[in-house]
C-alpha cells in the first residue's frame, strides 16, 4: 500500500473532508482585519494535522489536507491566478459573509489577462508532504473547464476577443502550477469538475444554450483544455479526475447519466483514472463505462457522502460487479461519490459518519480485492 503507481487506490476518496466551523470563523476575521493571518495559518495547519491522521488511522492509502484552506472547492484556486477578480453581486470587490448560508460562490471576473506569477496553492501541498507520515500525498484542483464554466462569460468575452488565447492563457497557467507541484514531490493529482457530468442534464444543457454554447462541443471543449493542462505530466505522476454533479451542502445540481458525454469525454481524457459518481439512480446505469480505454481505472463512487446513512457492503459488492461488466474488476475502484465538504459549509453528516463511510470502503475494498 502507498506506492503511488497503484493510484487511484482500491479504497480512494475524493479529498474534502469536514472541516471545523472555527476555520472559517476566523477566515471572516482575517477578512475583516480583526485578527493577523497567522492566527488563522496556524490553526489551519493544527487542524489539517487532525485529518491527516485521521485519514493515517482509518488505513487510507491516500492522504489530502481536507481542502481545509479552502472556502469552495473550485474558486480559491482559480482565484490564485493574475487576472481572476472574485465579486460578489452587486458589489465590487467579493464580500464573503453569508447571510443564511448563502450557496452562490463569488463570481471569476476575468479583469485582464490569464498569467501565473506566483504559485496558486503549492504552499498548500508542501505542508500536506511533509505532515503525513504514511501513504501518498494527494492533491486535487478544479478543471479548467471551471473557469469557463462558471465564471462571468462578458469579462472573458472581453479580456479575450480570440477564446483560442484564453485556453492557452489558462492551460499555460495550470501546466506552471503542476510543473512546481512535480518538483515539490506531487506524484498523485486530481483535477474536479462538474460540467461534464451536468451535461447529462437536459436543463443544464439548455443553460448553456443561453450562453450561447453548443453543449455537445463545450464537452469536447473541456476536455481539450484538461489534456492541454496536464500534457506535460511525468510518467510517474499519476493523474485522475473527477466529475459529479454538483454538492453543496447534501445537495446536488443536476441530473442524469453520462451517456451524453461518455463518448467524447471517457474515450479522450487523458489521464490515468475516472472517479464517477453512481451513487443512487441520478447517476444513470454503468453503460457508459464501455467507453473507458482498456487498462485505465473507474474508482466507482456509490458510497454517498451526502447522507449519513451507511450503505451495505452486500450492495456496494453487487454493484461492483454489475460495473465490471463494462470495466475489468482488477482496472476498479471504490470511493464516496464526492467530498464531504465541497464548500466550507460541509454536508450534513457528523466526522464520525464521514469516517464510518471511508471505513466502508475500506473493508469493501479488502474483501473484493484483498489489498488496498
Amino acid at each position: 500500500m502507498g506506492k503511488t503507481g497503484d493510484a487511484p487506490f482500491r479504497a480512494d476518496h475524493v479529498g474534502s473532508l469536514l472541516r471545523p466551523a472555527a476555520l472559517h470563523e476566523l477566515r471572516e476575521q482575517v477578512r475583516k482585519n480583526e485578527i493577523p493571518f497567522g492566527k488563522l495559518k496556524a490553526a489551519e495547519e493544527r487542524a489539517i494535522g487532525e485529518v491527516v491522521k485521521l485519514q493515517e488511522d482509518l488505513g487510507l492509502p491516500a492522504i489530502t489536507d481536507g481542502e481545509f484552506r479552502r472556502d469552495f472547492w473550485h474558486v480559491d484556486f482559480l482565484a490564485g491566478f493574475d487576472g481572476v477578480e472574485l465579486r460578489r453581486e452587486g458589489a465590487e470587490h467579493f464580500d464573503t459573509r453569508f447571510k443564511g448560508g448563502d450557496p452562490k460562490p463569488p463570481t471569476m471576473v476575468l479583469t485582464g489577462k490569464l498569467r501565473r506569477t506566483k504559485p496558486s496553492m503549492l504552499s498548500h501541498f508542501v505542508f500536506l508532504k511533509k505532515t503525513i507520515k504514511t501513504g501518498v500525498a494527494k492533491f486535487t484542483m478544479p478543471s479548467p473547464a471551471m473557469l469557463h464554466a462558471r465564471g462571468d462569460r462578458a469579462s472573458i468575452r472581453k479580456v479575450y476577443a480570440d477564446e483560442a488565447e484564453f485556453w492557452a492563457d489558462l492551460t499555460r497557467c495550470y501546466r506552471e502550477e503542476i510543473a512546481d507541484l512535480y518538483k515539490a514531490g506531487c506524484r498523485y493529482l486530481q483535477l474536479d469538475d462538474t460540467t461534464i457530468a451536468m451535461f447529462g442534464d437536459p436543463k443544464v444543457q439548455e443553460q448553456f444554450r443561453r450562453l450561447g454554447d453548443d453543449p455537445k462541443k463545450d464537452v469536447a471543449l473541456y476536455t481539450d483544455a484538461v489534456n492541454a493542462a496536464v500534457r506535460d505530466v511525468p510518467d510517474d505522476m499519476t493523474v485522475a479526475i473527477h466529475t459529479c454533479r454538483g454538492n453543496f451542502r447534501s445537495t446536488w445540481l443536476a441530473s442524469g447519466s453520462y451517456d451524453y458525454v461518455a463518448e467524447t469525454a471517457f474515450s479522450t481524457l487523458d489521464v490515468d483514472g475516472f472517479f464517477l459518481e453512481f451513487d443512487d439512480a441520478r447517476s444513470g446505469g454503468f453503460e457508459p463505462l464501455r467507453y473507458i480505454p482498456k487498462g485505465k481505472k473507474v474508482v466507482l463512487g456509490l458510497v454517498s457522502s451526502k447522507v449519513p446513512g451507511l450503505e451495505s457492503e452486500d450492495s456496494l459488492k453487487k454493484r461492483i460487479h454489475e460495473a465490471s461488466k463494462y470495466v475489468p474488476l482488477e482496472n476498479l475502484c471504490l470511493s464516496p461519490q464526492c467530498g464531504f465538504s465541497s464548500t466550507h459549509h460541509g454536508n450534513n453528516l457528523t466526522v464520525e459518519q464521514e469516517k464510518a463511510k471511508l471505513k466502508l470502503c475500506i473493508d469493501t475494498a479488502r474483501d473484493v480485492w484483498g489489498t488496498l
